[in-house]
């Protein structure tokens, strides 16, 4: 299991470094963009179809797009008193928008999920980091393993994955909570492993261990000119950007605070903005919470049905004609 695990981890890592030619740069994958809460356009006017995809996740849009209106309505109770976590009778903005969140990271979570079986060796719900580093990593640290170079790899992969290890693992305790072991293995969703983030993507590209990326650096992280081959558009763009908006300072690198803007921009926070526009549209009174009475009562902004769907479709048939 060990040794499939880390066929498939360094073919990945190979595939990322091998696919450098190619008309998207490779570049690209590093930037962790928060992506938007459904594919639909965000109009109320013509349905809410982007408020049921950001409020429930896409897959379980699509169930509830199935229901009855009275069957939609009777969920989205339940899902309410989810919801309420203090259980004072209110949805606020804060618990509305963590669910938000928690709904989109749904990916994660089934991800978090696997890998979560094949770590904990001993069922009891927490990853230690002997566990994790003796299931990945034990084949290759035996003695009896003598292949010296790829022995000095996977050293340094194992290296790097106990700093994140000790990143992720907030109390020190050396045993990772679900929640821990996701920022373990998606530190790009958690804004206390920034740095972790920050710092394996220079020592990725920063090849002559100064510690920034110059500009030999970054585009070599993308491309790798054939012999006589012509150097692509995109590249000389690629050029032109780290020069004029990346390298902030001017001074041809790359500092790790330029990194941090470049590979985690600040974004709008969509769970954010969904969360606000929910309580405007529902909150009757002007409170800034809303109950579970104004919500079953603007319940189709929340939820589909197939009755909803129907009206869509009728709709668009409307504006067809």
């Amino acid at each position: 299991q060990a040794w499939e695990n880390m066929q498939l981890l360094f073919l990945g890592t190979l595939a990322l470094f091998v696919g450098v030619t190619v008309a998207v740069p490779a570049q690209e994958k590093r930037v962790h963009h928060k992506p938007d809460l459904s594919d639909h356009v965000h109009d109320d006017a013509h349905g809410y179809q982007y408020d049921h995809e950001a409020f429930l996740g896409k897959e379980e849009a699509k169930t509830f797009d199935q229901l009855s209106p009275e069957e939609s309505k009777d969920r989205l109770g339940k899902i309410v008193d989810r919801i309420d976590t203090d259980k004072d009778g209110f949805i606020s903005h804060a618990e509305l928008h963590h669910w938000i969140k928690h709904r989109q990271r749904k990916y994660i979570e089934e991800n978090v999920d696997k890998h979560w079986k094949e770590y904990d060796q001993n069922k009891d719900g927490k990853i230690g980091w002997i566990e994790y580093k003796n299931t990945t990593y034990g084949y290759y640290m035996d003695a009896e393993f003598d292949d010296v170079d790829d022995k000095e790899t996977y050293k340094a992969m194992l290296t790097r994955d106990e700093r994140r290890f000790k990143s992720a693992d907030r109390d020190g305790d050396g045993v990772a909570t679900r929640e821990e072991f996701t920022a373990f293995l998606h530190p790009e969703e958690f804004d206390h492993m920034r740095d972790i983030v920050i710092q394996e993507t220079i020592e990725d590209i920063d090849k002559n261990g100064d510690g920034k990326i110059n500009l030999q650096e970054y585009i070599g992280d993308m491309f790798t000119p054939e012999d006589g081959e012509n150097e692509p558009d995109w590249v000389t763009t690629e050029k032109k950007h780290f020069s004029e908006f990346r390298d902030m300072n001017k001074d041809g690198f790359l500092d790790a605070n330029e990194v941090s803007h470049w590979i985690l921009p600040g974004e709008v926070d969509h769970a954010d903005n969904e969360a606000r526009h929910l309580i405007h549209e529902t909150d009757k009174n002007n409170d800034d919470k809303i109950t579970k009475k104004e919500i079953l009562a603007n319940w189709n902004m929340f939820v589909g049905s197939q009755a909803t769907n129907y009206g869509e479709d009728l709709t668009k048939r409307h504006d067809e004609l």
